[in-house]
Parts: structure tokens; C-alpha cells; sequence
């Protein structure tokens, strides 16, 4: 696969694209010693691949949606990314979300296309109580499980709507790390830029 990060669908994702997210984005630990850099540089690259390959499977997936995204960023936009954003979804999905204006269209159309019940948002508000107290009872340090009063805690109707954009949001990220589960899975990399985690290659990590 000269030339070729990736194949997708017997199409190339050209190296280029990868070695250009690699020169917008600093490395994230600072090695010393040669053979740590030369590990970190390596999972570097297959960390920004996989940024990559999520932009062009996005891409695809937006095209059969029927889905126009707008246009392209500069890759430095990965340096946007939020760390609790990281801690949520992962360094890879992340980046690409932040890299990717398609990758952010999709997810906005599978969280636009999830379902929540009502008796999903009344169980949630019913079993998390402490996080609808008034600010008169945090203030007073109610006990949500025991002892805290009707009056104690918000409204249902007042939180519904807010509750339910949550669920909706959470089961959009759900839908988004299935479609890119399946999505991927047929993705050939050359060597030198498979996945951080694959067992196959002996600088494999878990850290996404």
C-alpha cells in the first residue's frame, strides 16, 4: 500500500493526510530517551491514522445519509479537544470529532434519531435524586436518600426536557461507537499504522 495509510472500501486513505494531523498536533508526552520516542512516534502515528479513518468512514456514512457536512478543517482543530471530552469518549473518537465536521454531523443525526422513552427520563429523575435537590437544600445539606421534603427537590416538569437531551445525547454516543465499531472493522491498514490497541504489533496499547 504505497503511498496509502489505509484502505477503505478498496479505496486508499493517502499517508499524507495522516502525516499532516501528525504536524498539527504535538506529542502529548515529552520522551528522552531514543527508544521511547521512537514507541511514542510510532503510537503516534497510529493514533492520528485512526483519526483519520473515522474522518473518511464519517464521510461515507454522511454521503448514504444524505448528509452534507460543512467544509473542512484545519487539522490543528484536534488541539480543541476538550479533556473531560477525552475522559468521556476517548482520545481517538475525540480528536475525530473535533478534526471531523462529518464525524460531528453523523453523531448529531444518530442523537437526532434516538428514541427516549418517558418512563426512561421519570426513572432516571426518580433514581437520581441528589441531582435535582433545590439550591435552598444544598445549601441546607438535605439528604436526597432520607429526610429531604417534596418541596426539597426540583419539579419533574421543570428538569423533564433536560433530562431526556441527556439520555438522548448518551444513546446518540452509544449509536455513534456502534456504527464506528462496524464501520472499521473492515478497514486494511498498511504496516506501521494499525490501531494503538492491536495485540499484533508489539507497541499495542489500550489507551484510546
Amino acid at each position: 500500500m504505497t503511498g496509502h495509510a489505509a484502505v477503505v472500501d478498496g479505496e486508499g486513505v493517502a499517508k499524507e493526510r495522516v502525516e499532516a494531523l501528525l504536524r498539527a498536533v504535538p506529542p502529548r508526552d515529552r520522551e528522552t530517551r531514543p527508544e521511547s520516542l521512537a514507541r511514542a512516534e510510532r503510537q503516534r502515528r497510529r493514533w492520528a491514522t485512526q483519526v483519520v479513518v473515522t474522518d473518511e468512514l464519517a464521510h461515507r456514512a454522511c454521503a448514504d445519509r444524505g448528509l452534507k457536512p460543512p467544509a473542512e478543517l484545519s487539522p490543528a482543530q484536534v488541539l480543541a479537544v476538550a479533556g473531560s471530552d477525552v475522559a468521556d469518549l476517548g482520545s481517538i473518537v475525540a480528536a475525530a470529532l473535533a478534526h471531523s465536521p462529518a464525524a460531528r454531523v453523523l453523531l448529531d443525526r444518530l442523537e437526532h434519531e434516538q428514541d427516549v422513552p418517558e418512563a426512561a427520563v421519570r426513572d432516571y429523575y426518580e433514581r437520581n435524586r441528589d441531582r435535582f435537590l433545590t439550591p435552598e437544600a444544598l445549601r441546607r445539606g438535605a439528604d436526597p436518600f432520607g429526610g429531604a421534603a417534596r418541596e426539597d427537590f426540583l419539579p419533574y416538569e421543570d428538569v423533564r426536557a433536560g433530562i431526556g437531551r441527556e439520555l438522548r445525547r448518551a444513546a446518540g454516543r452509544r449509536a455513534f461507537f456502534d456504527w464506528l465499531d462496524q464501520a472499521r472493522a473492515g478497514v486494511v491498514y498498511a504496516h506501521g499504522y494499525e490501531h494503538p490497541g492491536d495485540p499484533s504489533h508489539p507497541d499495542h496499547e489500550h489507551r484510546h
